[in-house]
């Protein structure tokens, strides 16, 4: 065996040991100063969500919620037992400052950029789709992790939000009110064997819902491109139940 070849594999292996040390202590130490701010603002623990009477909830018969943490869930076990084709994940982005939403409260946990670019998507697709939903301030993160997970951006839809009476619902932004949200569309690999194409459009005309509540149109959408496909949900919550689908979130 060759000793330098050895010798550089040993540090490559220490320095990514380091790597992952660094990254769960600033998981830990992230987590604790979330858990401040929910105390000193008032927030229910997320864990009291343990405590929901869950008769209450019937979830659709052949849907498949899995409760559980998308930062220590077994992802390799799933990809061992299925590939998808059609991965869809509302990322909770952090926020670009301590007030962007001019007294909005957000009533979601947010995760830093690191916590989300350290799931491993590459594990769960061989090839098929992927659909990011994406704020303003992220759209370069949102590229930069397609590309890190083997994707090459494909096409994007546009949620235009409306009230009750059909008008367009608009929200504070920065600089600009804002009245849509945007879905980033990327594809790897081989087209899957069911594709249609150009069977739906890239605009949603709906109602505005709850707060980080995404349309159900986007899933009439995803099964007309794959229809009868593998389908996965990541940071999903109740509302996102459905019939033939894998959803996975701590929010169910």
């Amino acid at each position: 065996m060759d000793t330098d070849d050895n010798g550089d594999d040993i540090s490559l292996l220490s320095a990514l040991r380091r790597r992952e040390q660094t990254i769960c202590m600033r998981m830990e130490q992230l987590e604790k100063e979330i858990a401040d701010l929910e105390k000193k603002c008032g927030m229910e623990d997320k864990s009291q969500a343990a405590n929901i009477d869950m008769s209450e909830f019937l979830a659709p018969k052949w849907s498949v919620p899995i409760r559980a943490n998308v930062m220590n869930f077994e992802w390799e076990r799933l990809a061992q037992a299925c590939q998808f084709d059609v991965i869809l994940m509302d990322p909770p982005w952090q926020l670009a400052s301590q007030a962007p939403t001019r007294g909005v409260a957000i009533a979601y946990q947010q995760l830093p950029d690191v916590c989300i670019e350290s799931l491993p998507i590459q594990l769960l697709q061989t090839s098929g789709f992927i659909f990011i939903w994406v704020i303003n301030n992220k759209y370069t993160k949102a590229f930069q992790l397609m590309k890190q997970w083997g994707y090459t951006y494909v096409d994007d839809i546009t949620w235009v939000k409306q009230t009750v009476n059909r008008r367009m619902a608009k929200g504070h932004g920065y600089y600009l009110q804002h009245a849509k949200e945007t879905c980033l569309v990327g594809k790897k690999g081989a087209d899957p064997p069911t594709l249609q194409r150009s069977v739906a459009s890239d605009i949603i005309f709906s109602e505005r819902r709850g707060q980080s509540q995404k349309p159900e149109e986007m899933y009439e959408i995803i099964e007309q491109l794959v229809p009868g496909g593998n389908y996965l949900e990541i940071f999903g919550r109740k509302n996102n139940l459905r019939d033939y689908w894998v959803t996975i979130g701590n929010e169910l």
